[in-house]
């Protein structure tokens, strides 16, 4: 039996935790790898008890890229295929909050797989790039694009045009991770996140993640809308009138995500 290319752990109420686990090829993302991790999200928002997923590699690093064999055998289909990119879709319009917790080398596909997730918590010895230009093709993943829209025309371009790697401090300075954690710490700050972000409903986290995604793609006025219209479906929810009374009766909200 092979072993699961991506292993499953629960490591408190409401969160999930997803590691890669192809550590031969330093993670590398195979076709394989990305509908183990589809899958996994499928089911956690299938369940509804799922508040928030941590997404995280080894110590030495999170992912290496693409599978570059199945590249050198399939050639384009390897990374444009169907499959891949209804794959690559579920985990990028989750609902559930994702929280990477980056250790060690994450270039090519994995930087832009953490590109994916909502926040970054990296160690220090974590690294981070596109690489693609030294194998005389660009991202496929979308690098080009969400890129320059969380650091900016100039940093995007140096790490793509030159397919050099930055530093965890680097990349903190860039606004590519959120916070930088001593080694060794990274997991364990990733899931303290989490369990701040699961005490919250399911209903508000989803709709507050997708406000605030809409201001990456939407106009201004778009965007404004957007959340109108999220707040509204808010105050339709069981769990927005029970964190309202709980408020006034000075205790913990006690949500069921409904």
């Amino acid at each position: 039996v092979k072993p699961s290319l991506v292993q499953v752990e629960s490591p408190c109420d409401h969160v999930l935790l997803l590691r890669l686990n192809r550590p031969e090829k330093r993670n590398a993302l195979s076709n394989a790898m990305i509908a183990e991790l589809a899958d996994h999200v499928r089911q956690a928002e299938s369940e509804k008890n799922c508040r928030c997923i941590v997404l995280t590699g080894g110590e030495a690093f999170f992912s290496a890229g693409a599978d570059i064999a199945e590249m050198r055998a399939d050639g384009i289909a390897a990374i444009q295929n169907r499959k891949r990119a209804e794959d690559w879709a579920v985990l990028e319009s989750a609902r559930v909050p994702i929280v990477a917790a980056v250790s060690g080398l994450c270039v090519g596909g994995g930087h832009e797989l953490v590109m994916l997730c909502d926040m970054a918590v990296a160690a220090r010895n974590a690294r981070f790039g596109q690489p693609e230009i030294k194998l005389g093709h660009i991202p496929g993943d979308g690098a080009t694009q969400r890129l320059i829209r969380l650091v900016g025309k100039y940093a995007a371009m140096k790490m793509i045009l030159t397919g050099e790697t930055v530093s965890a401090a680097e990349a903190l300075q860039m606004g590519l991770v959120g916070e930088v954690v001593d080694d060794g710490a990274c997991e364990a700050r990733a899931i303290e996140i989490a369990k701040l972000i699961a005490r919250h409903s399911s209903r508000a986290l989803a709709l507050a993640k997708d406000s605030v995604r809409a201001a990456q793609e939407l106009p201004l006025s778009a965007g404004l809308e957007r959340e109108r219209r999220n707040i509204a479906l808010a105050f339709t929810t069981r769990d927005q009138k029970e964190g309202l009374a709980a408020f006034f009766e000075k205790r913990p909200p006690d949500f069921k995500d409904e």
